[in-house]
């Protein structure tokens, strides 16, 4: 039986129908319409109908790199390349900390949302007045390497990511959907970005390479201008990608969260068996608590990472249960982490570091308690997978609070 009798054959039937157009679209597609016009009172040949051509009426209106969207993604493109060059210029100088870079790319992205969003004449004025002040704050510190210090420079880009968040939900900044909505767009952001700048790099090996033929050495001028803009202004290119539902990272983010769960959970217990092998101890050793503290970040942003990437309508599967053990063992190291900290803290004395590792711990520990518990009510089917999800989202304000202090409060204290 042909394609055209099969569709005919099935037309009460959608489930085949389906089959069907994903056996062979275009086969399908090319017979659509002489089948329409043979039976034109078909309510379920109406609906494909729109089905196939939807997307075709939807861009009847020609592309244009004069479209509104692209001309505001591009001038913020090259704004953030300009303010990033200038920025480096007075960090190569000594003038400023090289962190104010971080100041070159946030804002300019929040500048994409607050044009897509409308976020009210309160959000706007909160947002304008979070990123000045901060920056007028962090170019008042002394230019020095003190722990406190290097602590604002951790938790300034943290506080600003939240910023940023705020920016993206606009008006909706209370909903847990939206702040959703925000997480899975920095995953697919980061697979976006890191794709093209995988290619930039490749570029500028190849720039190098073809000047070096002619006895020309541009490396420096290349890194100090080029590079540098194009890292900047790549980043609000990729923001504008993303909102414009780029179907390459948004299809391949759930299938990297589906893989590389299973791969941490495994390297991680590998790893902690091998540890306790060889005798290493987080209370004594500090580079050793350092990399366990770094382990349980990664392993809260691979959780999170896959939990953003579920479907809210998703029934239980083994990724469920995979999140679940990596939750658990996050728990555990951090458990350790905070004992070890603990320890150091009534041992050595409070110090900047220890103080800011004790607080994060806390927070993270109280988030993945809140997480697993109803990760357990979830498989028990006491909640659904949107609760999950509410246990990530929800929290997103309290790591900004605490970077906020970290970096406001601890140049003071110590």
């Amino acid at each position: 039986m042909d394609i055209h009798h099969s569709i005919i054959h099935n037309m009460a039937n959608p489930r085949e129908l389906e089959r069907l157009f994903r056996r062979d679209p275009e086969a399908f597609k090319s017979a659509f319409p002489s089948v329409r016009e043979q039976h034109p009172d078909s309510q379920v040949l109406a609906v494909w109908q729109e089905r196939l051509h939807f997307k075709e009426a939807e861009t009847t209106e020609r592309a244009s790199i004069f479209q509104k969207d692209f001309l505001v993604m591009g001038i913020l493109a090259l704004l953030a390349g300009l303010v990033s060059r200038v920025i480096f210029q007075y960090t190569e100088q000594h003038a400023i900390a090289p962190i104010n870079l971080v100041y070159g790319i946030f804002p300019f992205i929040a500048a994409y949302f607050v044009y897509k969003n409308a976020p009210g004449k309160k959000v706007l004025a909160t947002l304008a007045s979070l990123f000045v002040l901060s920056g007028v704050y962090l170019n008042l510190l002394p230019l020095e390497k003190t722990d406190s210090m290097l602590l604002v420079y951790l938790h300034l880009p943290i506080f600003l990511w939240v910023v940023v968040g705020l920016a993206f939900t606009g008006k909706e900044f209370r909903s847990g959907s939206t702040r959703l909505a925000y997480l899975k767009w920095n995953g697919e952001f980061a697979i976006l970005y890191a794709s093209m700048a995988i290619s930039g790099m490749l570029l500028t090996a190849l720039t190098m390479q073809l000047f070096r033929f002619v006895g020309m050495n541009i490396e420096d001028f290349y890194f100090r201008n080029v590079v540098l803009f194009g890292a900047a202004a790549l980043a609000v290119v990729a923001a504008y990608l993303i909102t414009k539902n780029l179907k390459l990272a948004r299809n391949i983010a759930p299938y990297i969260a589906k893989i590389f769960s299973p791969l941490v959970l495994v390297t991680l217990l590998v790893y902690l068996i091998t540890v306790i092998a060889v005798g290493k101890n987080p209370f004594l050793d500090r580079d050793f608590l350092l990399s366990f503290n770094g382990i349980l970040l990664i392993v809260l942003a691979v959780t999170i990472f896959s939990i953003t990437e579920s479907g809210a309508a998703e029934k239980k599967n083994i990724s469920d249960y995979i999140n679940l053990a990596l939750i658990v063992l996050a728990l555990v190291i951090d458990s350790v982490a905070l004992s070890a900290i603990v320890f150091r803290l009534s041992s050595y004395g409070i110090t900047p570091n220890r103080l800011a590792v004790l607080g994060i711990n806390l927070l993270i520990w109280a988030n993945l308690l809140w997480i697993m518990l109803t990760y357990l009510q979830f498989l028990r089917n006491k909640l659904g997978p949107a609760a999950i999800q509410n246990a990530v989202t929800a929290y997103l304000p309290v790591y900004g609070i605490w970077a906020a202090f970290v970096t406001v409060a601890f140049p003071l204290i110590f």
